[in-house]
């Protein structure tokens, strides 16, 4: 499918689900503090504001990420779709999945990595996720894959699972808590589903101790990713083990993971882009110039809704800031934990 093809279907869907422009101007409504914006007020609509998000955005990921929505560490000459999968699968080893056991994917996304873990570990994995697009293609890649028993998604909230106490045998949740409001409260309820003993383990945004609050650049850098990714407020890494630990969490491990990237292939290198295959170029810069003047033709001509180039911008404008925050060392989405339920 070329890039235009895939953009002509993103639009097609899209026009299924709503008015574009409504749902992107509502969400980026949750970020102007001139009209009654602000941290607290995402805090409050989080479920909201991150629908409108993934409404408008799932598709645009999937033409250039994949199905796995996320970073890994990657070392020189390890392709990225081998750096996500073994990102992955690392979750796994750490949590000892295996044959007969069910963990919970917090925060599935359209299932790329419960896919990757199920084949890998053996274990059962049912996905919690709140956007009905999403969960609609949880389940068609599902069935594609051949892993319509092995994997399912249910719709619901990671702060009100709506499960039974101690459910599962283990949990992950791969760079998605970052969107709760209160990540106490998100963990906890992870800990309410896990079997005593059982492990939780995860990649989480987080700035680092290198981001200065107090410097214009490093705010306007975390502000721009929070815009552009749906994020509420982006928590330090201490922040993210004390609110582990006042869950009731007891932290085995914990480390910067992308920290572990080759200096040739630093995590972020995916957004400034690299030609070694159609997927790599549209992840980049280039990818991203072209898309932006696709879309702004196919809007002019009628093709593409109202506010789609608008979207283009906005997650144009997140992968420079992913970019800086990376260069800088002022952000990690990949600040890995392993975490025990206490009995």
């Amino acid at each position: 499918m070329t890039q235009t093809q895939a953009v002509k279907t993103f639009y097609t869907d899209t026009q299924k689900r709503g008015r574009v422009r409504h749902t992107i101007r509502d969400y980026m409504g949750f970020f102007d503090e001139s009209n009654g914006g602000g941290v607290e007020v995402r805090k409050a609509q989080y479920a909201t504001m991150i629908n409108n998000y993934y409404d408008v955005v799932t598709d645009f990921y999937e033409h250039g990420w994949g199905q796995s929505f996320h970073f890994a560490p990657r070392a020189e000459g390890e392709s990225f779709d081998a750096s996500l999968a073994r990102a992955e699968h690392y979750l796994a080893l750490r949590l000892g999945l295996k044959a007969g056991m069910k963990a919970l994917d917090v925060g599935c996304g359209v299932g790329g990595p419960m896919r990757s873990i199920a084949r890998f570990s053996g274990a059962a994995i049912e996905g919690v996720n709140n956007n009905d697009y999403q969960l609609e293609k949880v389940r068609s890649h599902n069935q594609k894959a051949g892993l319509g028993d092995a994997c399912s998604g249910f719709k619901g909230d990671f702060m009100n699972l709506g499960v039974p106490d101690r459910s599962y045998d283990a949990a992950y949740a791969i760079e998605a808590t970052c969107h709760a409001p209160d990540k106490t409260a998100a963990f906890a309820e992870v800990h309410r589903v896990l079997k005593p003993g059982a492990l939780f383990a995860g990649y989480e945004w987080c700035m680092t101790g290198k981001f200065n609050p107090n410097d214009a650049r490093h705010q306007e850098i975390k502000s721009e990713i929070e815009t552009g990714d749906g994020l509420p407020d982006i928590a330090s890494i201490p922040e993210t083990i004390q609110a582990l630990e006042k869950a009731g969490f007891e932290v085995i491990h914990s480390f910067d993971a992308a920290g572990q990237s080759d200096p040739e292939t630093p995590w972020y290198l995916p957004l400034v882009g690299e030609s070694s295959s159609l997927l790599g170029i549209r992840r980049g810069r280039l990818g991203r110039r072209l898309a932006r003047r696709t879309i702004g033709g196919l809007e002019a001509l009628g093709i593409a809704p109202k506010g789609s180039k608008e979207v283009s911008l906005m997650l144009g404008r997140a992968a420079e800031a992913l970019i800086a925050g990376g260069q800088t060392g002022i952000f990690t989405p990949s600040y890995f934990f392993l975490a025990r339920r206490r009995a």
